[in-house]
């Protein structure tokens, strides 16, 4: 048993960073309105530190984490039957250190590579019109109701017959209903939406551990997030960020795991600045506020944007 915990730590450690990197967005003006044909190319950097809270059965203490994140993300704007919306695909890649200590001992693991990738379709569907440049500039949002789904497909490394992988060998889905409110120079967003996960067949199966086939479900993981933004001038805002996910129990074989219920709350803040006609900046820190299970984080990203219209000047 002390060997098999040896090699479960480490692993199980890898396992919680992938869900949980998600489930810590915090995406000020996720519903913004831009003129169809939009584009936009993102890269971002982060940087994820601190510790690794498990249910109270499992022998882990001191086990922290910290991951450096690269992702690449393209966004289009278009014309949905007459309403704003926008599609956007973002691929993320990991490096990761994680530890902790199994009754004493302690167990070290290092990962590398591509986590799943992840596709994102939003409509406004109250105060969105679909616009070009020119009814784009007489625009001035007041109240603006979106909807988003958000798809991340089981892509990413994935080993069935180990613990440690950057994918989840499942699809999850997100959707979630966006309200944004403009009063002068502050915009009020507000979100909530539900992730839904289907079943990984091969969850840490046919390996000396356990020969035979393992199945891993969880349940769905509802979400809010919340958004308080002032613009100094025009592509220059700061913004208070917030979030809050509860749910999500796994299971394995069909036996509930009640200690991996979740109840976690994200506080941070965020800065984005122009650079130039086409170029911006965007820098942001998060922290968690309540954690009672999963990944509690210290996270610093930014991100550089280059946008355009039509095709790049």
């Amino acid at each position: 048993m002390r060997c098999l915990l040896k090699f479960v730590v480490p692993a199980a450690l890898v396992l919680c960073s992938a869900d949980w990197l998600h489930a810590q967005d915090l995406a000020p003006r996720a519903y913004v309105i831009t003129p169809v044909h939009a584009n936009a190319i993102t890269l971002t950097y982060a940087f994820f530190d601190g510790g690794v809270i498990f249910d109270s059965q499992v022998p882990i203490t001191d086990s922290t984490a910290r991951v450096n994140m690269s992702v690449l993300s393209l966004t289009h704007s278009l014309n949905f039957f007459g309403r704003s919306a926008n599609f956007t695909a973002s691929l993320p890649y990991a490096i990761g250190n994680f530890t902790g200590r199994v009754t004493g001992a302690e167990a070290h693991a290092y990962r590398s590579g591509l986590m799943s990738a992840a596709f994102r379709f939003s409509v406004n569907l109250v105060g969105g019109p679909a616009m070009d440049v020119r009814e784009f500039a007489k625009w001035r949002q007041k109240t603006v109701l979106g909807f988003s789904l958000k798809v991340v497909p089981p892509t990413g490394q994935y080993d069935p017959t180990k613990l440690i992988n950057y994918g989840t060998n499942r699809w999850a889905l997100k959707p979630e209903i966006g309200l944004s409110r403009r009063r002068g120079h502050w915009i009020l967003d507000t979100y909530g939406g539900v992730w839904f996960f289907t079943t990984n067949h091969e969850f840490f199966s046919r390996n000396q551990v356990f020969p035979g086939i393992n199945t891993q479900t969880q349940r769905p993981t509802g979400s809010f997030e919340g958004h308080v933004s002032y613009d100094v001038k025009p592509r220059l805002w700061l913004s208070l960020d917030g979030n809050f996910w509860f749910g999500g129990t796994t299971r394995v074989n069909g036996v509930d795991n009640p200690g991996t219920v979740q109840r976690n709350s994200r506080i941070g803040g965020t800065v984005s600045l122009p650079v130039s006609k086409h170029q911006s900046l965007k820098f942001s820190y998060n922290d968690g506020a309540y954690i009672r299970y999963g990944g509690n984080y210290h996270n610093v990203s930014v991100a550089w944007q280059y946008s355009w219209l039509g095709r790049p000047n």
